[in-house]
């Protein structure tokens, strides 16, 4: 079984039929449905392309609503577990998400991208309820300067969450939620040197001990979602040290996308884990954290 745990709705030109026909492509049994309700003017114009709210919603749009990852539900229940991610500073978004809880069957809460210390007090708030309510949180990181943008409207760069002593925090604080660490502002600190907070995409050997594994020994409410270029690209940095750390924390690992191709299967089958160590990364773990 495969579980891919991160990827969304009308994204990147795949409508339902593309999703559907693509993860059949690759054996996948079930994906974790995230919306992304940043803002208009907090996400990048570049991003536009790949979405479907801008085209849908209008000037105040987000740029993955939840109703769309709630119709792709309702076509293929068996397919899609569904999540959602309300910003933090609505006054509403604990009784929001309960609601999407109690009337959706939300049992993830993401993506949460938005330009704001993930230990805000609102941000901790939100995670504590969701530690209640059994749901992990998938974080998305960028740094300022590794995200810096040649221009200065609408923004001079899209950072989100804060820095990696923020995510230390947080995880403090919420010891009893599941938190899914995500994004180059997480995965370029899987080596032990000062290159995050400048560079989104490092590359070269790792330097063992990093932030990552430091704080995977340090916090038990800590997970790491491989998705997209960020986790791949780091994973891929030393294939030795990457199955050393997976196979240290089998449990806290989960196979995920944030796109539509084959890359991250092609990594791990390149690593040949144990069986019981795969059999967690691809489909274990995402169903234990979403077990209700």
């Amino acid at each position: 079984m495969i579980i891919d745990a991160h990827n969304h709705p009308d994204w990147h030109k795949h409508d339902f039929d593309a999703f559907i026909k693509n993860m059949d492509t690759y054996h996948i049994d079930k994906t974790w449905l995230l919306s992304w309700e940043t803002p208009w003017g907090d996400y990048s114009p570049d991003s536009v392309y790949a979405l479907s709210g801008p085209i849908l919603g209008g000037e105040n749009s987000v740029p993955i609503p939840f109703s769309r990852c709630l119709e792709y539900k309702q076509r293929a229940p068996e397919r899609f577990i569904l999540g959602y991610g309300p910003n933090p500073h609505r006054p509403d978004a604990i009784d929001a998400l309960r609601s999407a809880v109690d009337l959706y069957d939300v049992r993830v809460c993401g993506e949460i991208k938005y330009r704001m210390l993930y230990d805000d007090p609102d941000a901790v708030d939100l995670f504590r309820f969701c530690g209640e309510a059994h749901l992990p949180v998938t974080l998305h990181f960028d740094y300022p300067e590794a995200t810096r943008s040649p221009k200065n409207y609408p923004r001079r760069n899209w950072w989100y969450g804060g820095s990696i002593d923020h995510l230390d925090n947080l995880l403090s604080l919420c010891k009893d939620t599941a938190i899914l660490g995500h994004a180059p502002g997480f995965w370029a600190h899987i080596s032990g040197d000062d290159q995050a907070a400048t560079i989104g995409y490092p590359s070269g050997p790792v330097i063992p001990g990093g932030m990552v594994e430091q704080l995977l020994t340090k916090h038990k409410n800590l997970y790491c979602d491989i998705s997209a270029g960020s986790g791949c690209r780091a994973l891929s940095r030393d294939l030795d040290y990457t199955y050393r750390l997976i196979c240290r924390f089998p449990d806290r690992f989960l196979y995920a996308r944030d796109y539509f191709d084959n890359v991250h299967q092609e990594l791990i089958e390149k690593l040949s884990l144990p069986h019981d160590v795969l059999e967690l990364l691809m489909h274990g773990n995402a169903e234990r954290l979403t077990q209700r």
